[in-house]
C-alpha cells in the first residue's frame, strides 16, 4: 500500500523534502536526545548534504531544527539569525563518512547544561530521517515510533527488567536493537513502541539497576 505522504509529500517550507524537511527533522532529533537546550554544535556535513546543501537550505534547516522548528515554520530561512538571538553557537564543514548515506551530517552538541551528544543521522527521501549512529554507536532508527534509548552496564536481567516494565504498561515492543562496545562494557538498547511509554514507567526503569540513562522520543504527530 502507497502511502499519501509518499505521494505528496511532508508540508514544509523549502525547495527539497530530503534536503530542508529532512535536515529539519534532523536537528529537531538531535535536540530531543540532548535533553537539554543547544548552546554549541559542530556539524559536519556529508555527501551531497555538503555539495548542494547551502543552495537547497540545508545548513538553515538544521539549525531550525535544533531551535525546535518544525519542517513548515516559516522562519527557518532565518535561523541563523534566530539563533544568534537565543545563544546557538555553530559551526559547519565538511566531512567523507565512510559507507554514508549521501544525505548525512555528523553533529556535536553541547547544551545549557553542559549535557553532550555525538549524533550521525541521514535525511532518506520525502522528509524521513534515518539516526545511525549515537555517541558512537551504531544504531538505526527513523522517529517514525515512539522511541527508548536505553544506555545500561552489560549487566544480566536489563533487558528482562525494561521489557516487564513496558508489558506491566501494556506497551507494546514493535523493533528492538541492541549495541554494546565490548563483552562487559556499556550496551545501548533501541527500542521502538506502538504507543508512548508513559512517564512513571520511564522512571521506573531509570531506577532499575545498572541503569545509566534513558531518552524518550515521543513521534511527532
Amino acid at each position: 500500500m502507497i502511502d499519501l505522504f509518499d505521494i505528496m509529500g511532508p508540508i514544509m517550507v523549502g525547495p527539497s523534502s530530503s534536503h530542508t524537511a529532512g535536515a529539519v527533522r534532523i536537528g529537531r532529533m538531535a535536540r530531543t536526545l540532548l535533553g537539554d537546550t543547544p548552546v554549541k554544535a559542530s556539524l559536519h556535513l556529508h555527501g551531497s548534504f555538503a555539495t548542494t546543501g547551502v543552495g537547497h537550505g540545508t545548513d538553515k534547516a538544521l539549525i531550525a531544527g535544533l531551535l525546535g522548528m518544525p519542517p513548515d515554520d516559516l522562519d527557518i530561512p532565518l535561523s541563523f539569525d534566530i539563533a544568534e538571538e537565543r545563544g546557538l553557537k555553530f559551526t559547519f564543514d565538511e566531512l567523507d563518512l565512510r559507507d554514508a548515506h549521501p544525505n548525512s551530517v555528523r553533529m556535536e552538541l553541547v547544551g545549557a547544561n553542559d549535557r553532550r551528544l555525538n549524533m550521525q543521522a541521514c535525511s532518506t527521501g520525502g522528509g524521513r530521517i534515518l539516526v545511525t549512529k549515537l555517541d558512537g554507536t551504531d544504531v538505526s532508527f527513523t522517529g517514525d515510533y515512539h522511541t527508548l534509548i536505553i544506555q545500561n552496564m552489560d549487566n544480566r536481567g536489563n533487558l528482562a527488567d525494561v521489557t516487564n516494565a513496558l508489558a506491566l504498561a501494556g506497551v507494546n515492543v514493535a523493533n528492538m536493537s541492541m549495541s554494546r562496545s565490548s563483552k562487559g562494557g556499556n550496551v545501548m538498547m533501541i527500542i521502538e513502541t506502538d504507543d508512548p511509554a508513559p512517564d512513571f514507567i520511564v522512571q521506573l526503569i531509570e531506577r532499575q539497576p545498572g541503569i545509566l540513562q534513558v531518552i524518550h522520543y515521543e513521534k511527532e504527530s
